[in-house]
């Protein structure tokens, strides 16, 4: 495990001491749970950045498609 200094403005660091108590965890879990959930949705966009890019609308998405019926939603599945 490494060790890390940071330094934050006094309002951010009051706050992310309230949070933690609040959720009965320490300032360096709390920390490190934001870090994780940040650095998962940064990679998941990443990820499917690069699926994205290597889809096309060849044959297979539209032979796909074509297999949906032409109809009206029901009601309850309208906007």
């Amino acid at each position: 495990m490494s060790t890390l200094s940071l330094r934050l403005p006094n309002s951010l660091h009051n706050e992310v001491k309230s949070l933690a108590k609040k959720e009965g965890i320490s300032i360096n879990q709390f920390i490190s749970s934001a870090i994780a959930e940040k650095m998962s949705s940064l990679l998941t966009e990443e990820y499917l950045l690069g699926r994205s890019q290597k889809g096309s609308r060849s044959s297979s998405f539209l032979n796909a498609m074509s297999k949906v019926p032409d109809v009206e939603p029901e009601t309850y599945d309208k906007l």
